[in-house]
């Protein structure tokens, strides 16, 4: 049986999905013609936001593409998309100080991040072989052990998604609140950064939530199978 009930589900969060994207997308351009009236670029806030926090050993480095800001906890360095780089916008602060966030979070140990980072292994293997084993436990219905199996492996990969939820949610609460704090926007520019903030954090949410309705799906055909 390859429709079910929960598919209708899945298609919507699918559809919030794809609308999340186009948000996150048109949030950040609308709002990086808005320039910051400190002046500072997404490398100077950045930079500022480290070194206010003791981790002046954390380098900054540009990256091509757009929107491929992130902080790599291996090799400990942030790296920012070079429209956050360079330009001097609300959306460029906002972005840059965000991944700064996750930087602070390693430094301080924060719960999430470091039950995420413990997790990383066993998702990356996970998330590989789950789809073959629910796929061929759909297919072969004889073998319906191994669609159990595969719920097993899947679950694992949606938890580090709902564990990766509080993280960013988190990362975005701590850049808001340094962000005003440390003078790097004023009062009056903090709807912006909301903005930004806010829509990138929904695309996370939307991820997750398409794993969880799929989890759920499967979790019924399998018990449908076991009670026949």
């Amino acid at each position: 049986m390859f429709f079910h009930p929960m598919d209708f589900l899945i298609f919507i969060a699918f559809g919030v999905s794809i609308w999340a994207q186009f948000r996150v997308k048109g949030t950040f351009n609308r709002w990086s013609q808005v320039p910051v009236a400190s002046g500072m670029t997404g490398y100077d806030a950045a930079r500022r936001m480290l070194d206010n926090n003791g981790l002046y050993d954390i380098p900054i480095e540009p990256v091509p593409g757009a929107l491929s800001d992130h902080y790599d906890p291996i090799k400990r360095v942030v790296r920012l998309s070079e429209p956050v780089y360079y330009e001097s916008s609300i959306s460029a602060v906002s972005v840059a100080c965000h991944e700064v966030g996750h930087a602070i979070q390693h430094h301080q140990s924060y719960p999430m991040l470091v039950a995420r980072h413990k997790m990383f292994p066993v998702v990356n293997f996970a998330s590989g072989v789950a789809p073959l084993m629910i796929i061929a436990g759909l297919i072969f219905q004889q073998f319906n052990f191994l669609l159990g199996l595969g719920i097993v492996f899947f679950s694992a990969a949606v938890l580090f998604q709902l564990v990766t939820l509080p993280v960013e949610f988190n990362a975005s609460s701590r850049a808001r609140d340094l962000m005003v704090a440390e003078g790097f926007i004023s009062n009056e520019e903090e709807r912006g950064v909301a903005k930004v903030l806010n829509a990138a954090a929904l695309t996370y949410v939307a991820a997750a939530l398409i794993s969880l309705l799929e989890l759920v799906k499967y979790i019924m055909i399998f018990n449908q199978r076991s009670d026949d």
